[in-house]
């Protein structure tokens, strides 16, 4: 498979919004066991200058974020602070996860320009940090390697100073697309396992486990900065989360978020329970014993939430590895 180009697709307008389709191809509507929302769970929405300044700024320059496409609850928060996760190669995703919010169906085509329109925007924002992220692109030969590759080119053009996190899908194994990405130069790659193996086949249908530990192995061995994410609350258990930490510690991945899974709509997989904080904070506890530079644990964190923070952590701790491998 080649990496050096995506194909393009005939154009076709976006379907309006009350046809508008995410999560499982077949929803079986099953009520959540877990019942209502926690007290925990709860988040009040606060919203400045910066919030609104950013939301102008975003749909003037036709961009989409995963922030509005996933229905974050942090959206509030993350952009009253000028942060945000940009989303490139549209907004339609060819798989159908069934967690996600983000419309599935056929993409419409690739837009060649949007990389020059997201490194322009970024220089708008003056930002330290950023997040870009996108839908899966199985329509393409190489699942979009070569706009990820030019958004990471461009962006750094555009923002010497900013550092760059990329959260890519798994380019259905393809390790000549991670190379693609990864040699443009992210200051982190991000790749979400979302769940533990088991629960693969129901969550993300259209992925494997066993490929998506593959592909963070490779952009680890090329030299970057790895990072992955998982949902708590879809009926996994506690040993099991720490089994995939485990596999992911195995795999040389650094950086690590959990968060509880809020399902987005009756369509999409039912809540199986409530991860209580506190269990978040033993996971995060039993984690970090192997090896892992940061991990992020609590009901409201998802992948992009405090970033810069996680990132700093890991450039600090291979640091510290080569200072004290030099003595």
């Amino acid at each position: 498979m080649s990496c050096s180009s995506s194909q393009q697709s005939r154009t076709r307008r976006e379907p309006p919004t009350k046809d508008r389709r995410s999560g499982p191809a077949r929803p079986n509507l099953q009520p959540s066991p877990a019942g209502k929302r926690p007290r925990w769970m709860k988040v009040r929405m606060s919203l400045n200058r910066d919030f609104f300044d950013l939301r102008e700024l975003v749909h003037e320059q036709g961009l989409h974020t995963v922030c509005e496409s996933a229905s974050c609850p942090n959206i509030g928060e993350c952009w009253s602070n000028r942060t945000l996760t940009f989303m490139i190669l549209g907004n339609v995703c060819t798989r159908s996860c069934g967690f996600c919010d983000v419309q599935t169906g056929r993409p419409l085509a690739v837009d060649i320009d949007e990389p020059r329109r997201v490194a322009e925007s970024l220089s708008h924002l003056n930002l330290r940090y950023a997040v870009v992220t996108s839908v899966d692109r199985d329509d393409l030969p190489d699942g979009g390697a070569f706009i990820w590759a030019e958004t990471i080119r461009k962006a750094k053009k555009a923002c010497p100073e900013m550092q760059l996190e990329v959260l890519v899908p798994d380019f259905k194994g393809d390790f000549d697309c991670v190379a693609t990405v990864v040699e443009a130069g992210p200051d982190v790659y991000a790749h979400n396992m979302e769940t533990v193996a088991r629960l693969h086949p129901e969550v993300r249908p259209q992925a494997k486990y066993e490929r998506s530990l593959a592909t963070l192995e490779h952009a680890r061995k090329l030299g970057a900065v790895t990072k992955t994410g998982l949902m708590l609350g879809l009926g996994e258990t506690n040993e099991e989360v720490l089994e995939t930490l485990q596999d992911l510690a195995d795999v040389g991945v650094e950086i690590v978020s959990l968060g509880q899974y809020m399902r987005p709509s009756e369509r999409h997989l039912p809540v199986r329970r409530w991860v209580h904080p506190d269990e978040f904070t033993e996971i995060r506890r039993e984690g970090m014993k192997m090896g892992f530079a940061h991990i992020e644990s609590a009901p409201l964190v998802r992948s992009s939430y405090h970033a810069d923070q996680q990132a700093k952590a890991a450039r600090d701790a291979r640091e510290a590895a080569e200072t004290t491998d030099a003595s």
